[in-house]
């Protein structure tokens, strides 16, 4: 019951302190059926509350799903712009939870940030909502797992030092480093099975051919609402404009109003492991270049092919190309790698494929069972989580960098202590974007 005591009196310190900000007020809510606790799960004070904001595909498929798989993790709230998603997720709770199951579900996120009974929020909205509802909740006394990426690299800065000024447990909604590959690739790098490290070699997505017959396909002309869906709320932050075919709830990461492309996406996974295995991931690297195509026309305007190198300062190189879901690293002695995204680990030697990591050795921290198994475990011990806040900024940051890159381009220097372009001013304009009002990180 300790760890139930600990939040609660986080949650009223930062409330004296002002922290929850101007949100609006929740909305009337009931006791679940279950809060006293049976034979099957913990009792309502052994559990985390969460509220679920954006329940998409990913947010109903992964998320909620897995939540409800862990005893100690209660929902008391679901959230999103489209009713049809909320009836979705209703359906979910309703055949894993019983009829009788209540909890209060609404369009307006500010609703589940209010409420003194959310220990913590589960954000599985789109790119340009992730910093200001996770800022906003670790303000308001709640811990946060949130899907990646940021938007912008002084997004991610914001997002990283209200964490850190907060106490806030924070993961970023990854599997990746679940996964046994990419954990014990990352060792093997670490602790100089392939000896020096000289180069990474990720390869990300390429979507020309996606939705319907081809990435430029839709072609931006204004459409009617669809009933039940609040289009303004959904925009948030993002530039006004009308609602078009071709974006929700899927294909918004094609635009680059709302995504980077898979170059943020899918970068958030590769990347990390680059970061991991470099033992970078509070850094990065030191210059980018690249080039990259985007159609001519057309909604869909993020890079769909890109070619980039970085690199860091002590020499190691990365590259990075459109075509595949593949990662690499080449030492001195060697190499060590997969193919594809989950595909069986290869290195330039079955020694170093058998290779014992020591009890002497560098062991790097991971949760098999998960992300949200993580968060939960984190949320009690206020240990961080196996991707918290910096480490996912500075991975995504890397991406931001080679999109800035190509447009620009040019070769560009960065300081990963200051977070600046060093040869570049109108580079430092691009590391933020404007945000509409009201909203901000």
């Amino acid at each position: 019951m300790r760890f139930q005591q600990q939040l609660t009196s986080r949650r009223r310190f930062l409330k004296r302190m002002g922290a929850s900000g101007a949100l609006a007020a929740a909305a009337p809510w009931a006791v679940p059926a279950t809060a006293l606790g049976n034979g099957e799960k913990p009792p309502a004070s052994e559990r985390i509350t969460i509220g679920f904001i954006g329940v998409g595909g990913h947010g109903i498929n992964r998320n909620l799903r897995m939540f409800l798989g862990q005893d100690d993790a209660q929902v008391v709230a679901v959230c999103d712009v489209d009713q049809a998603q909320i009836d979705k997720a209703s359906a979910v709770l309703r055949k894993r939870l019983g009829e009788g199951y209540t909890y209060q579900n609404t369009r307006d996120w500010r609703e589940v940030v209010a409420r003194d009974d959310v220990d913590a929020v589960m954000i599985s909205t789109h790119d340009p909502w992730h910093v200001p509802m996770s800022t906003a909740s670790v303000r308001s006394g709640k811990d946060v797992i949130c899907e990646k990426p940021t938007l912008t690299i002084a997004e991610g800065r914001v997002l990283s030092d209200v964490v850190r000024q907060f106490g806030a447990v924070f993961q970023w909604a990854t599997e990746g480093r679940s996964l046994g590959v990419y954990h014990r690739m990352a060792e093997l790098v670490r602790n100089g099975r392939i000896g020096k490290l000289r180069r990474i070699r990720v390869t990300l997505p390429d979507v020309r051919n996606a939705p319907r017959g081809g990435h430029g396909a839709a072609d931006g002309t204004p459409k009617p609402v669809p009933p039940n869906f609040n289009w303004d709320m959904w925009l948030g932050p993002a530039p006004w404009a009308p609602y078009r075919e071709g974006l929700h709830p899927f294909h918004w990461r094609w635009v680059s109003d709302y995504s980077g492309g898979q170059l943020t996406d899918w970068g958030a996974h590769l990347l990390d492991f680059s970061q991991w295995a470099n033992d970078t991931e509070r850094s990065g690297p030191v210059d980018v270049e690249g080039t990259g195509r985007r159609h001519e026309s057309g909604l869909y305007d993020t890079y769909h092919e890109y070619h980039l190198k970085y690199r860091y300062a002590d020499g190691v190189e990365l590259t990075i190309d459109s075509g595949g879901t593949g990662i690499r690293f080449e030492g001195t002695d060697g190499w060590v790698g997969n193919a594809s995204w989950r595909a069986p680990l290869e290195a330039s030697s079955e020694e170093i494929l058998r290779s014992e990591i020591g009890p002497d050795e560098t062991h790097l921290f991971t949760e098999p069972r998960g992300e949200q198994r993580n968060f939960l475990d984190c949320v009690k011990s206020r240990r961080d989580p196996y991707f918290p806040a910096e480490v996912g900024h500075r991975c995504c940051s890397i991406s931001h960098m080679g999109n800035i890159a190509i447009t620009l381009g040019r070769k560009l220097q960065w300081d990963p202590g200051r977070e600046q372009f060093t040869n570049d001013d109108t580079a430092n304009v691009m590391l933020t974007r404007a945000m509409r009002e009201p909203w901000r990180s």
